[in-house]
């Protein structure tokens, strides 16, 4: 367990090397693009095999507990170590990363982005991976730090040299952002590091902030809480996320929402919620105001984008649910209760299994007709993606079902525990202001509901296709295989969240009432 822990982590970095290599003359084939890509789903396939070996062997009767732990000195001077674990909490994240991966590797070996070579394209991919996986194994805030900027760079490149239009742009506002909120995360992780005398996030957790001031405490929640904010991101710091997120090529935005997205709210419950409690409760009603105003704002957006006539792109609405989507999740999060952080938890998965798929589809939308403009997608006919497509029809219309929240699939319950948390938030908060926070929340939930079936009843709906219009393929077979794992699991979490709350529960109530064993 131990050494797979290690592996998972540092095989994609492996692989990145080697795919930058000379392909040995066997192993070329045909092509020797085609060769590198299918030295990048070797590799992720490998990855995800280590990280469901690791699920089996992880004891689900202790799931507070840190296994498969690695502890090594680094830099003693400063009493920075390499260490890494996973409990409850990193283990369904590092699952859905490796997932999420390899399906993106699958996907881009059949239907490669336009761009230039696939060495750099797949080397990049390897080193996001491995970034990702690191973030969420870290039990070192100096090896979280390096983790977290680790995966800046290749996203940045994957926008600006594989993405569509406004590419570069795009990127740049991307890294801006982020890099100016990671800054001043550094100088909280700093803070308590040098106050605490330790960077081991897990005495820190079991101290529960007792080692800290109040005022410590506060300063380390803001200048953190920033940094995360921007990568989750949080109404008002979420503007650079649509731009990304559209010029993005399609795995570039399966990634970015469904993985990169939870590093943010990741280190909220990880660092934030155990290390500063005091900090985060001074601030909890003011992260939960701003959740909710996102979860609003990203509906209206939405609402605005899906109107006719108002040339909106279906990529940019879908990253805009996002916005409203992890608002839940910071909502659960503010609550500073089991049930709300376990309802952010299971959001996050959720989030990243529906949101992963959509950006699949809409990838594929944009594959066929060139464009994700709505009102193109709509077309005169009133849109009959049902009648020229029909089985990518109904995967779009399960997918925004499910992302609207419907009972029996994934979406559900992280939402509704969310607003459960909110119903009776953590001793010392407004009770009277999360139940405001709740209303606003529900009220949320509905419009993302109206725009979803906006969304399948312009692009989905309609009368069969017109006599003399081009066909358009339906659903391919490499389509199908990477898209079915993510519908499974969406049904599956759905009927039975007790699979990942099973996980997640003791985790959680370990970490709040003060660290892990």
């Amino acid at each position: 367990m131990q050494f797979l822990l290690a592996f998972t982590v540092v095989g994609p970095l492996l692989g990145a090397v080697a795919a930058l290599l000379p392909a040995p003359p066997g192993l070329k084939g045909k092509s020797p693009d085609q060769a590198v890509l299918r030295h990048g789903v070797t590799v992720t396939g490998v990855i995800l095999l280590a990280a469901i070996v690791l699920a089996i062997g992880f004891d689900h009767d202790r799931p507070s507990r840190m296994q498969a732990t690695t502890d090594i000195a680094w830099i003693p001077a400063l009493d920075v170590r390499i260490h890494l674990g996973i409990d409850g909490i990193s283990l369904p994240l590092l699952v859905l990363t490796a997932l999420l991966t390899f399906l993106c590797a699958l996907y881009s070996y059949f239907k490669m982005p336009a761009g230039p070579s696939p060495k750099a394209f797949v080397a990049l991919l390897l080193v996001l991976e491995s970034g990702t996986l690191a973030t969420f194994a870290v039990l070192d805030l100096v090896l979280f730090f390096l983790a977290f900027e680790m995966v800046l760079i290749p996203m940045y490149f994957l926008i600006a040299r594989w993405g569509g239009e406004g590419r570069r742009a795009a990127a740049w506002k991307f890294i801006l952002y982020t890099l100016l909120g990671s800054v001043v995360m550094l100088l909280g992780l700093l803070l308590i590091g040098v106050q605490a005398g330790t960077f081991d996030m897990v005495a820190l957790a079991a101290d529960n902030g007792r080692g800290l001031s109040t005022t410590v405490q506060v300063t380390a929640v803001l200048a953190i809480g920033l940094g995360l904010a921007v990568k989750t991101p949080m109404w008002p710091l979420h503007s650079w996320l649509p731009d990304a997120h559209t010029a993005a090529p399609t795995v570039g935005s399966v990634l970015l929402a469904g993985v990169l997205l939870k590093m943010g709210t990741y280190g909220f419950v990880r660092i934030l919620l155990p290390i500063a409690p005091d900090g985060m409760r001074t601030f909890a009603p003011y992260l939960a105001a701003f959740a909710v105003a996102g979860i609003i704002y990203g509906s209206l957006a939405c609402l605005a984008l899906v109107r006719p006539g108002a040339k909106g792109d279906l990529k940019r609405l879908i990253a805009y649910s996002s916005v409203g989507h992890m608002g839940f999740v910071l909502l659960g999060i503010a609550t500073m209760t089991p049930t709300g952080v376990n309802g952010a938890l299971f959001a996050n998965i959720a989030h990243g299994l529906v949101t992963g798929l959509l950006f699949f589809l809409v990838g594929a939308l944009k594959d066929r007709y060139g464009t994700a403009d709505l009102d193109t997608l709509a077309g005169a006919t009133g849109a009959a993606l049902y009648g020229r497509a029909p089985r990518l029809g109904a995967l779009l219309a399960f997918a925004a079902v499910a992302s609207l929240g419907l009972p029996g699939l994934a979406g559900f319950w992280g939402e509704m525990l969310a607003l459960f948390g909110a119903f009776e938030p953590a001793e010392g908060l407004s009770r009277p202001a999360f139940l405001t926070f709740m209303a606003i929340g529900a009220f949320g939930t509905l419009l993302t509901a109206a725009y979803l079936l906006l969304v399948i009843r312009r692009v989905c709906m309609g009368g069969p296709r017109p006599a003399g219009e081009t066909a358009i393929a339906d659903v391919q077979g490499y389509e199908f295989a990477a898209w079915t794992p993510l519908v499974a699991l969406t049904v599956l979490a759905g009927l039975w969240p007790a699979v990942l709350l099973g996980l997640t529960d003791p985790a959680v109530q370990q970490l709040l009432a003060g660290g892990t064993r």
